[in-house]
């Protein structure tokens, strides 16, 4: 173990968290946020301030990254902690530690306990599972929130699909003063509705200045190339041209909604789904029937056959392969049976193994890479097979290789993209919704600076 000494940007961070009992620290990986937040709780509780915290985070940094800061620094191994998951996290409960770490999913049960320990600060990391508020998770949070005199959240993607992702967030520090008690009212004053669809709400003209506005006093962003040597990161579409006979079942699905595929009927419900089956088709099979009985049809090898030159010309070095559907996941694993899924065995071991450069080849699923991974030891190259509108998905998968540690001058990012298709669609999307993000983040940098008179 080692004594931990803050960078400057890290004790600007944790005197905000000092001043103010309510703080949003939208920092990006590889930053030290968990570590932050440690300091911050140790200086409070030289002070009398702190007692018992409550940290909700995913699985894996509440059973990995948070317990290793602890014992990494010589300042923060005293402190006691317990993890409510499992069969005995009522017993769990009971004791009387000062770190108490549990996931979003189980809020639902702790909200229901009776005589709950004597919180006084909350730490959300990851505070973007709390954007929806219709969720059991959020319903749970919110009944809780009182319960804390300080609240914390934590992320380096906080509007993944526009400005709406906020509304949940936010409240959590402040419980609707900024925003507002009820996301309808944050709908109907920051937002209008375009289209006929009910989902579809776009901000109204100078709502994005004013929501900056609001929120910037409880906020402070921190980008990874603003503090820290980061590498280049390079992005490359590989563009794939599909099989005529291919683009002709394609195209009568999207238009269409229903094709032949083999001996039976491929059909869509509605136009989300028939976007769904052309993402699949793009990639090279598609699903075919419901429930029990759907099996996948495979349609053509084009992006495989892209994926295995592009493999060649990398020569063997180190790659992580990110796909999107689970038909994409078996031929993959039938096309490159050298490949890891992630999740097969010990993680942690398959971790240091990849790290190590002993796999070459490392497959995953985005849903299941964004949190709590470091596989920058032996990796610069990061491939997308199939291409996930989730922005979060998105730049979390990335931040996996992209981060502090990373050797590299260079990290490459790979997009195989069907000419044509839904692939294109995708992509834009993702460069419309990361401009979004960015532009907020840059914005609430420069309020800190011009209104609170922050150094940079």
């Amino acid at each position: 173990m080692t004594s931990w000494n803050p960078h400057d940007y890290q004790r600007r961070a944790m005197q905000m968290m000092l001043d103010q009992g309510a703080v949003g620290l939208f920092l990006d990986p590889g930053l030290g946020k968990t570590s932050v937040c440690l300091g911050a709780l140790k200086v409070l509780k030289n002070h009398g301030y702190f007692k018992k915290a409550l940290i909700v985070a995913p699985i894996r940094p509440m059973y990995s990254t948070w317990p290793a800061e602890v014992y990494k620094w010589d300042e923060f191994n005293e402190y006691t902690y317990v993890v409510l998951h499992g069969g005995d996290k009522e017993a769990r409960l009971r004791e009387d530690v000062e770190l108490y770490f549990i996931n979003p999913e189980g809020l639902k049960w702790l909200a229901s306990q009776s005589g709950l320990p004597d919180f006084d600060t909350l730490i959300v990391d990851e505070s973007t599972k709390f954007k929806d508020t219709r969720t059991l998770r959020f319903k749970a949070l919110k009944k809780l929130l009182p319960t804390f005199r300080r609240r914390w959240i934590l992320t380096g993607t906080p509007v993944p699909n526009g400005l709406m992702d906020l509304f949940g967030q936010i409240y959590i520090l402040d419980r609707g003063r900024a925003l507002g008690q009820y996301v309808t009212h944050f709908k109907n004053e920051f937002f209008m509705q375009k289209g006929w669809s009910k989902w579809d709400w776009v901000p109204v003209p100078g709502a994005f200045e004013r929501v900056v506005d609001k929120i910037s006093p409880l906020v402070m962003q921190l980008s990874a190339e603003e503090y820290l040597t980061m590498p280049e990161l390079v992005f490359h579409d590989v563009p794939v041209t599909l099989p005529p006979e291919t683009m002709v079942t394609y195209k009568a699905v999207e238009d269409d909604f229903i094709a032949m595929v083999g001996e039976g009927a491929l059909v869509a419900a509605n136009a989300a789904a028939a976007g769904t089956k052309c993402r699949q088709i793009a990639n090279g099979a598609v699903y075919v029937g419901e429930g029990s009985d759907r099996v996948w049809h495979e349609m053509h090898d084009a992006k495989l056959d892209a994926l295995e030159d592009l493999l060649e010309e990398l020569n063997g070095h180190s790659v992580l392969l990110l796909y999107e559907f689970r038909h994409d996941y078996e031929r993959l694993c039938k096309r490159f049976p050298h490949a890891v899924d992630l999740k097969s065995g010990d993680i942690s071991e398959t971790i240091r193994r990849f790290n190590s450069g002993d796999i070459s080849l490392l497959i995953g699923h985005p849903a299941s890479m964004g949190h709590g991974l470091n596989l920058q030891g032996n990796c610069h190259h990061v491939i997308w097979f199939g291409i996930t509108w989730n922005l979060e998905y998105y730049d979390q998968s990335i931040a996996r290789v992209y981060r502090q540690g990373q050797s590299a001058t260079i990290v490459r990012v790979y997009h195989l993209v069907a000419k044509e298709t839904k692939d294109e669609d995708v992509l834009a999307v993702l460069t419309k919704k990361d401009r979004t993000q960015q532009d907020l983040l840059s914005a609430i940098t420069a309020f800190r600076r011009n209104n609170l008179g922050q150094s940079h």
